[in-house]
């Protein structure tokens, strides 16, 4: 009963923001209420939706002064000169362009930090995606795959918890994958070269007419701008990654501060500052409100068992005929499940259970984590409606969470799906 509740509402979910039949916060509160009800559990639903809100809320509150940082410096005009340059020097290609945001993107995601990442990428390279007016789909896809291929790393999440639920060593675990995980990101490169010749045959003529001298703006703009404070601003952001990055303060009060000292340092007039304030405020409360949403979903599906019950259905309901080949197929469809399953729910409940199936027909423990890690909140997690980074990501972008899925599944499944054939044909997964 639990478990399929639990995957009737998961699915419907997807559809539901993929067809654009329900507002994406809608759907991640309506229908897991729904199905918390039909289980019998509705005097549970309030402490299921707190536990789950506690989960998100750094991230939320990160994301919601995050925005109102970066939009600030984008008023100021911090990045704009920067992006003129960049565009002077590699010309209106868009080819150039999507190789060189897939790159920032695997370098920044050294750390195996999601947000990080999204952080520093999207809002750098968004502006020059949008003056050659080139589709953000693209920027949110590209970021996603250089992500998800780098978060195999060891000290990554989803390798963390893999090594640690099946007590195994990371060494051991992860040491097989480098080639596998090498010709990913060569897969990565070979999709983003292919979407930006997409985007340069879509734009033609167009990008001849691109202006890449300094950008015309409005007196309204101009009046925002603060050119003799450049070096000040740009100073500004980059001690704000450095700290984030080395976790001098929480990554909320990262964003606090930076805020503050932009406004006092930019803009001392307490009008200005209130009014800038509120024209960002609009964009971030809409996503942290979507964000909070996803926590009130992961918090009543995770809490209420619905993901336990699906874990260990998953198992029962598997053909024996196939049980030798549970790694494979682990490997297979480990970046699809990402849309049903949370990183702690599938890596501590699902994957022990799989593995002591696999052992039980002889496939060792570390090919089943192995397996895994070729998708698993890889490879998927950043598309995964159970992850904050995923609305952090579309958030920054500015794109849909159904569009951004619809356009990344593809790309994304064929780079995992390229990682495991690596695996295989190297020897290191079974078949």
């Amino acid at each position: 009963m639990l478990a399929i509740v639990g995957l009737i509402t998961i699915l419907a979910v997807l559809i539901l923001i993929m067809s654009k039949k329900m507002t994406t916060m809608l759907a991640l509160i309506v229908l897991p209420v729904i199905a918390c009800i039909i289980i019998g559990k509705s005097g549970l639903i309030g402490k299921f939706m707190l536990s789950g809100i506690k989960s998100v809320a750094p991230t939320g509150a990160m994301f919601i002064f995050a925005v109102l940082f970066f939009g600030v410096m984008s008023d100021v005009g911090a990045f704009e000169r920067i992006v003129n340059k960049i565009i002077k020097i590699i010309g209106a290609d868009p080819i150039k362009i999507c190789v060189g945001t897939l790159l920032i993107t695997i370098m920044t995601h050294l750390d195996g930090s999601g947000a990080t990442t999204f952080l520093i990428t999207v809002p750098a390279m968004l502006p020059i995606y949008d003056k050659l007016k080139m589709n953000r789909l693209v920027l949110a896809t590209i970021v996603a795959m250089g992500a998800g291929t780098m978060n195999m790393v060891p000290w990554g999440g989803p390798t963390l918890r893999a090594a640690t639920a099946l007590n195994i060593s990371l060494v051991e675990l992860y040491s097989p994958m480098v080639i596998p995980q090498i010709c990913g990101l060569i897969a990565c490169l070979i999709i983003t070269i292919l979407f930006g010749i997409k985007e340069k045959k879509r734009l033609g003529a167009s990008l001849t007419n691109i202006d890449v001298s300094l950008t015309k703006l409005s007196e309204e703009e101009e009046a925002l701008r603060r050119p003799k404070l450049f070096w000040f601003n740009l100073i500004l952001i980059i001690v704000t990654i450095i700290a984030l990055v080395q976790n001098v303060l929480p990554p909320v009060g990262c964003f606090m501060v930076a805020l503050a000292i932009a406004l006092i340092v930019n803009y001392p007039d307490v009008g200005i500052q209130g009014k800038l304030v509120d024209s960002h405020a609009q964009a971030a409360l809409m996503m942290a409100s979507v964000l909070f949403a996803a926590g009130i979903f992961t918090g009543i599906m995770k809490e209420s068992g619905m993901l336990e019950a699906m874990a260990k259905g998953l198992v029962t309901i598997l053909p024996s005929a196939i049980m030798s080949h549970l790694a494979l197929i682990l490997g297979v469809f480990s970046m699809p499940l990402s849309l049903i399953f949370d990183p702690d729910s599938f890596y501590f409940a699902v994957l022990p259970i799989l593995a002591q199936a696999g052992q039980a027909v002889g496939i060792p423990a570390v090919d089943m984590a192995r397996a895994a890690i070729c998708g698993q909140i890889t490879i998927g997690f950043p598309i995964s409606p159970l992850t904050p980074s995923t609305f952090l990501l579309i958030g920054l972008a500015g794109v849909d969470l159904g569009r951004h899925q619809k356009h990344s599944f593809v790309p994304l499944w064929i780079i995992s799906l390229t990682i495991v054939f690596v695996a295989v044909i190297l020897g290191k997964l079974p078949v």
